[in-house]
């Protein structure tokens, strides 16, 4: 027992000692996406401005594949020191996991350290699509099911999801393809490959306002603000239509608590200053900080929700 004793108080003082000296070698926060879309965009803004605050060395890196699943079971993976982190988001961290086969659990492989913001998806055409409104779309994929073929940033993605449920709610049918990201599929809309897509806003926000694309609807309750003259689903006839997703630091399993509160404070720092408001709110994403016991409760709770709704909307995804 003396013995178990001192190896415990052993174990809490090397893991002082190592968050106090954290960090001393560069961080790496893995983006599981292709560049150019709203997570590669999280990632980097807390990339710099992570180092802005504290001079640290913060590495990102683009890790795309298996519809962004693959950067998370990478971080699942690494060593938890604090060292690796990733951007995990509503489509990796709850919805894939359901729907696919993965390396990874999200709850029991990954810790979440920071919320970073919450943001709805939009609903696009190209600007030479003759569709001026959603309900055209609609009233066109009706009168030939399959024939309109949709992009998303992957299989079993918020967007795919999003779609499924709307398909379903208002009995239509369209063609998905799949991509490893959002901005490929972005550019095969604007190509005329795709006669519609679903994206975040902040993978699009630039696009829309170049009038490259034209945003049809947004998914959340409420207008967003970033484009408060673009009407919600729920507007356009289908009252309890809303899907909003998530964006979040994570990090691998057991990184020890001390570790992990530092980095939640510092992340919501920078997410209290008003530059960084601005940033994200200029891509359509709202922040909300919170601690990294209330980020689980989130996840937890939006696990719970997607389970309910898979279920209730029939969705099946192919593999």
């Amino acid at each position: 027992m003396i013995r178990k004793l001192v190896a415990l108080a052993a174990l809490a003082v090397a893991c002082t000692v190592n968050a106090q000296d954290y960090p001393n070698k560069p961080i790496h926060i893995i983006i599981p996406s292709t560049p150019g879309g709203g997570t590669d965009y999280i990632g980097r803004l807390m990339s710099t401005k992570l180092h802005e605050l504290n001079g640290w060395a913060v590495v990102p890196e683009n890790k795309p594949g298996a519809g962004t699943a693959l950067g998370l079971a990478e971080a699942a993976r690494s060593p938890a020191q604090g060292y690796d982190l990733v951007i995990g988001q509503s489509d990796n961290v709850t919805l894939i996991p359901l729907l696919m086969k993965v390396a990874y659990d999200p709850v029991r492989d990954l810790t979440p350290v920071a919320l970073v913001a919450t943001t709805p998806m939009v609903l696009l055409v190209a600007e030479a699509s003759p569709y001026k409104t959603l309900p055209q779309v609609i009233e066109a994929a009706k009168k030939e099911p399959n024939k309109i073929s949709y992009g998303t940033s992957g299989t079993g993605g918020g967007v795919h999801i999003a779609m499924e449920m709307l398909q379903h709610e208002a009995g239509f049918k369209m063609q998905h393809v799949p991509y490893k990201g959002s901005a490929p599929a972005l550019a095969d809309l604007m190509g005329g490959h795709l006669q519609f897509a679903g994206s975040s806003i902040s993978s699009a926000a630039t696009l829309i306002k170049s009038g490259k694309v034209r945003a049809l609807a947004v998914t959340s309750p409420k207008r967003n603000p970033a484009l408060p003259d673009v009407p919600t689903v729920a507007e356009l006839g289908y009252k309890d239509f809303s899907v909003v997703t998530y964006y979040g630091v994570l990090a691998p399993a057991k990184t020890p608590d001390a570790i992990v509160t530092r980095l939640n404070s510092d992340f919501n720092k920078l997410l209290a200053r008003q530059d960084v408001k601005d940033a994200l709110a200029a891509q359509g994403l709202e922040t909300a900080p919170v601690s990294s016991a209330q980020f689980a409760a989130l996840i937890q709770s939006d696990i719970g929700k997607a389970q309910q709704t898979i279920k209730s909307a029939g969705i099946v995804i192919q593999q």
